[in-house]
């Protein structure tokens, strides 16, 4: 993990473009979430704790810093916050998109605490203390907040504790937070995808690929999501024309929610 932050420009937006800002950009669904608010004209910044920035990513800025430690030390958010304003370069923020994730995976009998504390620092402490602190931004812009949860924050399985316990948090999160900043301050909502077709999920299934059939067809669907629709849907929820879209966690699941699975 890089102990300063990086940063770098990329590509141009045209001036009065609106901003967004998506957090664990390198991943799966975060490189997505890009290239769509990119191509609907949006100056984007994208974070992640990866240094330097990704290949093809094509973020207008890139900003490498930890959420995790952004959450817990008090001096680093600052240094963060100070770099992620220099590169947002405009005293508002349109769209605030609190991707970064990390997923422990063990059994309750083997999780240990830095498993606990990085899932909390990153998947719910992060997402808070960033809104938090680029409120004043949003607000200028009339903004919104959507938090990647998960469908484990409603349904979860073996080993997921950590995780699930995580997201759930965030979905409450979401819920609190819209009560909180009522009127037309900020809008916050938060997304809950089940199984996504990134390359840590493919990954998880290298050796297993009679399993990775088995998971898409679990889905009413018959697959699992794409990435691409999961981005999609942030920008439609961004956009002006959900004004009154508030405080929800909006499943995007294949039909898997509501699915009962039986022994027989």
């Amino acid at each position: 993990m890089p102990s300063i932050g990086y940063w770098a420009f990329s590509v141009s937006a045209e001036a009065g473009s609106p901003t967004c800002l998506v957090t664990g950009a390198a991943g799966g669904i975060g490189q997505h979430l890009v290239r769509v608010f990119v191509d609907a004209g949006y100056l984007v910044v994208a974070m992640d704790v990866v240094a330097p920035e990704p290949g093809g990513l094509d973020a207008h800025a890139f900003v490498a810093r930890d959420v995790a430690r952004l959450a817990s030390e008090e001096d680093y958010a600052d240094a963060t916050l100070d770099e992620l304003r220099k590169a947002i370069g405009s005293d508002s923020l349109d769209v605030l998109v609190n991707n970064a994730a990390v997923q422990r995976l063990a059994r309750s009998s083997d999780l240990t605490r830095r498993d606990w504390t990085e899932t909390l620092q990153t998947n719910l402490l992060a997402p808070f203390f960033l809104t938090q602190a680029l409120l004043p931004e949003l607000e200028l812009a009339g903004g919104c907040v959507i938090n990647m949860s998960s469908i484990h924050a409603r349904l979860t399985k073996r080993g997921f504790v950590a995780y699930a316990t995580s997201k759930a948090a965030l979905s409450a999160l979401t819920r609190n937070l819209a009560v909180d900043l009522e009127g037309s301050r900020v809008r916050v909502n938060a997304l809950e995808p089940a199984a996504i077709d990134t390359p840590m999920l493919r990954e998880g299934f290298r050796d297993a690929p009679d399993a990775f059939a088995d998971l898409a067809a679990a889905h009413p669907r018959g697959r699992v999501g794409d990435p691409g629709e999961v981005a999609r849907l942030a920008l439609a929820i961004a956009s002006g024309d959900f004004g009154f879209l508030h405080g929800a966690c909006i499943g995007i699941d294949g039909g898997i929610l509501g699915r009962l699975h039986d022994p027989v």
